[in-house]
Parts: C-alpha cells; sequence; structure tokens
C-alpha cells in the first residue's frame, strides 16, 4: 500500500492506495500550523479508525501547492513509514512534457493531471479539476501539457460575494429547488451553481475551439466540487473525482521504479 497527498490551498485530499485500488481517501484542513508530529498523530487516528496496519503502507508521495507545508509533511511521512517520501514537481522526471512558457510555475497538481490523464485515456484531454480554482489542463494524447486556464473556484467566488454584501447570508453550495429563486438563500444557490456550470461549459467550448488540433478532446471532471457541478454542466465527458490521487499513484509508482534500478 502506499499514502499519498494532493496538498491544495484549502483542503489536502489523502489518498491510500492498495496496488491500483484507491481504499481510503479522507479530506483535511490545509494549515501550516501543524507540526511534523501533529500530522503524525492525525494520520495515525485515521489509519486506525479505518482498521489499516501502518505497517502495511511501504510509500507516500506528496503533490503540493503550498510550499510550507510540503517539508512538514514530508517529516512526518519519513518518520512514519520510512525511507524518503517522493515529491513531485516541475523536476520530476515523468512522461510528460511541459510545453508553456515558464514550465517550473506549473503546480504539481496541474502536473500530476497531466500525467493521470495522458496515462488513462490516452488521448486529447480538457481537464476541468474544480477546487479553490478552477483549473483547465490542456493535455495531449502523447503526454505534453500546453497550457489551459485558471478562473477563482465556486466557493472562493461565493465566499467573495459573502464578504462584499452584508445583507447576503453564507449559504451551502447546492441546487435550489428553482432556477427562479424566491426565497434569497436559493437566489445565491443558483447564482452560485448555475453561473459556475455555465461559466465552464462556456470557457469549454473556446478551448475547443482553439484546440490545436482536429481531434475533438476529452472533457474529464475532477476535484472536490465535480460531483455537484456536473449534473448541471453539459460540458463533461467522465467524471474522475480523484484523477490527482490517480496522477500521484503513477507518479509514485514510476519514480521509485527508477529510484530502485
Amino acid at each position: 500500500m502506499i499514502l499519498v497527498f494532493d496538498v491544495g490551498n484549502t483542503e489536502t485530499t489523502v489518498g491510500l492506495f492498495n496496488g491500483d485500488k484507491l481504499q481510503e481517501h479522507w479530506r483535511l484542513t490545509t494549515t501550516a500550523a501543524r507540526t511534523s508530529d501533529e500530522i503524525r498523530l492525525m494520520l495515525h487516528g485515521l489509519m486506525q479508525a479505518a482498521g489499516i496496519d501502518e505497517k502495511g503502507i511501504k510509500g507516500s508521495a506528496i503533490g503540493s501547492v503550498v510550499p510550507p507545508v510540503t517539508p512538514i509533511l514530508y517529516d512526518a511521512c519519513r518518520d512514519m513509514f520510512g525511507g524518503k517520501p517522493i515529491v513531485i514537481n516541475g523536476n520530476s522526471k515523468l512522461p510528460i512534457k511541459l510545453k508553456v512558457d515558464e514550465p517550473m510555475t506549473v503546480g504539481a497538481d496541474r502536473i500530476l493531471n497531466t500525467l493521470a490523464a495522458s496515462q488513462m485515456y490516452k488521448r486529447d484531454t480538457i481537464v476541468v479539476d474544480l477546487g479553490t480554482a478552477t483549473t483547465y489542463d490542456c493535455i495531449t494524447a502523447s503526454g505534453d501539457f500546453i497550457g489551459g486556464i485558471i478562473q477563482p473556484g465556486v466557493i472562493s467566488s461565493a465566499e467573495s460575494l459573502f464578504r462584499r454584501t452584508s445583507q447576503l447570508p453564507a449559504t451551502e453550495i447546492r441546487p435550489p429547488k428553482n432556477v427562479i429563486g424566491t426565497r434569497t438563500d436559493d437566489c445565491i444557490r443558483g447564482g452560485v451553481l448555475f453561473g459556475a456550470a455555465d461559466s465552464i461549459s462556456g470557457i469549454v467550448s473556446r478551448i475547443r475551439k482553439a484546440w490545436p488540433t482536429s481531434e475533438q478532446p476529452y472533457v474529464v471532471g475532477t476535484g472536490g466540487l465535480a460531483e455537484v457541478i456536473a449534473p448541471h454542466c453539459d460540458a463533461f465527458d467522465h467524471l474522475e473525482p480523484f484523477l490527482t490521487l490517480q496522477g500521484l499513484r503513477l507518479a509514485h509508482n514510476i519514480l521509485a521504479k527508477k529510484a530502485a534500478a
């Protein structure tokens, strides 16, 4: 088994893989305030609650877009599972190419999405990742990351609305009963959810029109809100909520094999 960490600006998604199978997953708040000892205690509690024998975990991998968290998590994994955790970044020797102007600025999540999409779908792909930001990763069948779009995330946009409008209450993001809201909270839900869905459809349409080859790219939705948005959005061909974790699994297997050679 291996344990993988997708460290985002708001949440850290932890996945436990038994071979190719995602056996368990957890979502934690991302914070640099925790020490490595605190992370170890937290992971120990998660493993214990799930009935998992920590001795069966033979490796770990970290993909992080929050630099202050990375070394703390690295130390916790090294001390807990032994060996050096694999950290994925722009220098990682993976079978992909970052064909953009500033490859070292590409986030680990986008690198991992590129690896997972190219290995799993083997076709031109647009990955729409709904996290703190909503990112659109444009990936060729051969594993080239050719760029994309970054827009404010669904929750980030909603929180900005709540902060700047004193009379609008913070509201859970879920579909309203009717697109024409008759309550303030339903009006907000409709604006946030349907606005995000239609924005995604529009941006995907623009990307498809600008695609550099004649192939129609496959559109994959991932991230914490993908399953909430997808029923109201006509852009997606497939949902893979844990695509980035799959990328971490693949990256770990590739880089661990190279290290052992």
